[in-house]
């Protein structure tokens, strides 16, 4: 009996400085790293959600800008930052899906972290220069394949979400092109909008004012669902393309071994921004759809784009450190 209850005193008095620390936090303002540079659509979704974050926890977030590595100096100084809930960063498929999955990386992306919440989401699409002979799917692969070895396409980058959608395309209907890596969407557009390339999978917030124009034409988005400005673009499940819903998606952690109290805390906050009317309102610039989940949802989500990437980048033999 005496045991017993000095094993619950020891229990309580290791327990009750953590409780204390969850109760009164944040009792400063938090470091909120993002893995690149200022402006752009990450940047500013991260300034966006941390501006109504802060307002709901009474603290306020300081942005601080990381850029690097495709996300890996940002991922290494979060990971090894005190897992006290004052430095977390704004994780995203490159950081914790398609970088880990390409290349050797100084970090693990499960294991060196703590999944808070997933943010939002944008689709992919797969366009085409208008000059291309196809109005769907079905008559661009019959093209592609008409031609082999005289198209190419375009990316932000080898290993980029681009990059690996494309492959995944080219997977799983056997066609060919030759894939032409640049160093960032802007000059990938560019040379889709001129003719030098023939199609990609851009992000859809970048490729939209070129759709709108109707210098470039969409076939189909990636997702589950049709995208709000897209309506009238079947998905790639629509069409057949069965789990064909790669997303750029956006999502916030911590270092690992984050108190399960501080975790909560920052999760039910978060999702509360994410359900505000206004907000959707405000990510529309960048087509990204609120997302909430729950910790665990978002740690088995990263978990399957790290397997879903890694599978393709083995199959298809990419591997950018070798």
């Amino acid at each position: 009996m005496k045991r017993r209850h000095l094993l619950q005193a020891v229990s309580a008095a290791i327990a009750a400085p953590r409780l204390a620390i969850a109760q009164s936090y944040p009792a400063k303002p938090i470091r909120y790293i993002v893995p690149v540079a200022a402006g752009g659509g990450n940047d500013m979704i991260a300034r966006v959600v941390t501006e109504r974050w802060g307002k709901l926890l009474g603290q306020s977030f300081i942005v601080d800008n990381q850029s690097g590595g495709g996300g890996v100096v940002a991922s290494q100084t979060t990971a090894r930052a005190a897992p006290d809930g004052y430095t977390l960063m704004q994780g995203y498929v490159a950081t914790h899906g398609t970088t880990p999955a390409t290349r050797r990386v100084s970090y693990d992306a499960i294991k060196d972290f703590t999944p808070i919440g997933m943010i939002g989401a944008t689709p992919n699409v797969l366009a085409i220069n208008a000059s291309v002979p196809a109005k769907n799917i079905q008559e661009f692969i019959d093209f592609v394949k008409r031609s082999p070895g005289k198209l190419s396409y375009g990316s932000a980058g080898a290993g980029s979400l681009t990059h690996l959608t494309m492959e995944l395309f080219k997977q799983e209907t056997g066609a060919f092109m030759l894939h032409i890596p640049y160093r960032g969407i802007a000059p990938a557009i560019n040379d889709l909008l001129g003719g030098q390339t023939q199609a990609m999978f851009p992000g859809l917030a970048a490729a939209l004012p070129h759709l709108r124009s109707g210098r470039m034409r969409a076939l189909a988005v990636t997702g589950k669902q049709r995208s709000a400005q897209l309506k009238d673009v079947p998905t790639m499940e629509e069409i057949g393309f069965k789990g064909f819903d790669a997303m750029q998606w956006y999502g916030s952690v911590g270092p690992a071994g984050l108190p399960a109290d501080i975790v909560r805390r920052l999760n039910e906050t978060q999702v509360a921004v994410l359900k505000a009317p206004d907000l959707a309102e405000k990510l529309a610039s960048e087509a990204v759809e609120p997302w909430p989940m729950t910790p665990e949802q978002f740690g088995q989500y990263i978990a399957s784009e790290i397997a879903r990437w890694s599978a393709l980048a083995k199959a298809r033999n990419i591997r950018l450190d070798e």
